[in-house]
């Protein structure tokens, strides 16, 4: 299937679309004043050594320095036949945050304590020190740094300063050793020697040799460059920053059926051919600068998805209609006909809205970035051939999806089962946020709802204190109700407690929220 990649550059936010057949299956977004420095590798320089917290102050050009404890300088033990360690910052920031950390299966190992030097026997003031950021500044306080450092790739993090090579381990136990002799074998050199380790990575279980290779190469030539650039810069500059969304594209997006990769920026489009040209250069030729008066993504019309894929509500070109809901623990999609009446008969008309959305679905979990179990409720079919086209159909488009997912069949409830792998912020969580009037319920109380809790609030104030007056602070909605249909039971509140009741509108207050001030 032919694929086309969009690439919407502004100096606020980068967006980049994935389109297979005139369709958009993909939007991933970087915002530039969103971006941390997790990842990120500078020449530091030692400004303050604090054995008491045996831990160090370093400069790295930030407005406040760095922290380095003295465990992330150096390892606090010794394993034998380890691999790497869990937690690194090519982890943290790979996958825009999402990371592989927690990934790494430790081989069986044995740990002997090995006393660690004091932190004032290791380093010294105004020494420059290679370091990387693990947690960004927050706050008053620096970045956090470590001096071991990790770079990742598409299907591995390499790690320079190690010689042990780690598998996931959500990668299955019967593929990991094959896969960890396949890595050890393309990693070693001439001399039989591998320099340096790797984690391989979770989405490395289907890789081949010849893209593990070029991960390895792509890798250790950035290793490369960062260690020419420690010896030619001076202290507390950037040696390597985490690669952006622009260059991510050609990282992890390209593949053999990438037909083009447009973008619509002159400057970035020439910085993208020379990263192309050093590091890719199989992508080089698929690089395209787009010149049109229309904006780029108006050419597959990706803002009107974009806006879609926000709502509940997806409507199928048959006239039926999903609907998919959110929430912590699970994401389901309830299939309905809707008004789609075209077939011969009842049965056909189910397995025709069954089948497209099938098809809709799985473009929809990419387009939405939904993440962990998806239940499916798909229209009841009486006949089983029907229920495995449909279910054939479902594990077509989905094995199209470059993040991993596991199906099953369907239950003896008739739903469907699925997992499909949490790889970053889904697109409503990283352009929306909760409604503030219903607080994400989706949901308010009715305004006549309220005025009841208003008159049962100012029953239970006058029977605690003895106002002279009561001010009713509200919405516009439900002020309006007061003076209207409701009008009658506040003077009759008024009357019973023999208190004036004053109303004021507030447009401010969402319609929930009132007030009962005491005059």
């Amino acid at each position: 299937m032919s694929q086309d990649i969009l690439i919407n550059w502004a100096p606020q936010e980068t967006r980049v679309a994935v389109v297979e057949q005139g369709a958009v299956q993909e939007v991933h977004f970087e915002r530039t004043l969103e971006r941390g420095l997790v990842g990120n590798i500078y020449l530091g320089k030692i400004s303050r050594v604090l054995p008491g917290m045996q831990s160090a102050f370093i400069d790295i050009g930030l407005d406040r320095a760095a922290f380095l404890h003295v465990a992330d300088l150096m390892p606090n033990i010794v394993a034998k036949h380890a691999t790497p360690r869990d937690r690194t910052p090519a982890t943290a920031s790979a996958e825009g945050g999402a990371g592989v950390a927690g990934e790494v299966q430790a081989n069986p190992r044995v740990l002997t304590p090995d006393p660690v030097l004091p932190i004032e026997r290791q380093i010294f003031e105004g020494q420059a020190l290679m370091v990387q950021v693990l947690k960004d500044p927050i706050g008053s306080k620096g970045a956090r740094l470590t001096a071991q450092i990790s770079i990742a790739g598409r299907l591995l993090v390499y790690l320079p300063q190690d010689n042990h090579v780690g598998v996931s381990q959500k990668i299955p136990p019967a593929q990991r050793e094959s896969l960890r002799q396949r890595v050890l074998g393309l990693a070693q050199g001439k001399d039989g020697v591998s320099a340096g380790g790797f984690i391989l990575r979770t989405n490395a279980e289907d890789a081949t040799d010849a893209e593990l290779g070029e991960d390895i190469a792509y890798l250790r030539k950035t290793w490369h460059r960062i260690k020419d650039a420690a010896a030619r810069q001076p202290s507390a500059t950037v040696l390597h920053e985490d690669l952006n969304l622009i260059q991510r594209v050609l990282r992890d997006l390209v593949s053999s059926e990438t037909q083009s990769i447009r973008i619509d920026s002159r400057e970035q489009f020439g910085l993208l051919q020379g990263f192309a040209v050093e590091f890719m250069p199989d992508t080089e030729a698929k690089l395209q600068l787009y010149t049109g008066e229309r904006p780029i993504f108006d050419l597959f019309s990706i803002d009107e998805d974009i806006a879609r894929a926000l709502s509940r509500r997806v409507d199928l070109k048959s006239g039926g209609y999903l609907v998919i809901d959110q929430t912590e623990a699970l994401t389901t999609v309830d299939v309905n006909t809707g008004g789609y009446v075209g077939a011969r008969n009842f049965d056909d008309t189910v397995f025709r809205t069954n089948l497209e959305a099938a098809q809709t679905i799985a473009r929809q979990l990419r387009l939405r970035n939904l993440g962990g179990i998806v239940i499916v409720d798909f229209i009841d079919m009486v006949r089983e051939d029907h229920r495995d086209a449909v279910m054939g159909e479902f594990r077509k488009q989905l094995s199209r999806d470059r993040v991993k997912t596991m199906i099953g069949g369907f239950s003896q409830l008739g739903l469907v089962e699925m997992t499909r792998k949490r790889t970053r912020e889904s697109l409503a969580q990283m352009l929306s946020e909760p409604c503030g009037a219903c607080k994400g319920k989706g949901i308010v109380k009715t305004a006549r709802s309220v005025c009841y809790d208003v008159l049962r609030e100012i029953l239970r104030e006058a029977r605690a204190f003895n106002p002279r007056e009561f001010r009713v602070v509200a919405a516009p909605q439900v002020i309006e109700l007061f003076l209207d249909e409701e009008r009658q039971h506040l003077a009759g509140l008024s009357d019973f407690i023999g208190k004036p009741i004053s109303l004021q509108s507030e447009g401010s207050m969402t319609q929930e929220q009132y007030d009962i001030v005491l005059l």
